[in-house]
């Protein structure tokens, strides 16, 4: 755990949350800032920064990430219509919490580019 990380702290439940799921690996929760009927964040419990610093031993674990994700898709009754997945990476990538995390989002038509 990061000690000035959120999503750490999330996970550790030292910050309230609504988690939506949870297991040894994950947690997904609601996001605050909802773009979507349905926006959920899914973090490793595992502090990870960005994509870029992922090693070989994290591939079971973003496997799981994706897993979980279908999961709550179905879960949510957005996986039949369609929903989007998307983490971003760095600064100019969109990211603003450098912990890796998933957006899981749907329950309304998504456009294309988002941005």
């Amino acid at each position: 755990m990061a000690d000035d990380c959120i999503f750490c702290k999330i996970a550790e439940k030292a910050i309230p949350s609504t988690i939506v799921y949870e297991d040894e690996l994950v947690v997904a929760f609601k996001d605050n800032n909802p773009q979507a009927p349905v926006h959920i964040l899914l973090i490793p419990k595992k502090h990870i920064s960005t994509v870029i610093t992922l090693t070989h031993d994290d591939k079971e674990l973003v496997g799981h990430m994706f897993l979980v994700a279908a999961s709550l898709a179905r879960e949510q009754q957005i996986a039949q219509d369609g929903f989007r997945l998307v983490t971003n990476c760095n600064q100019d990538g969109g990211q603003t919490v450098f912990h890796l995390h998933m957006h899981l989002l749907g329950g309304r038509s998504l456009t294309w580019p988002p941005g």
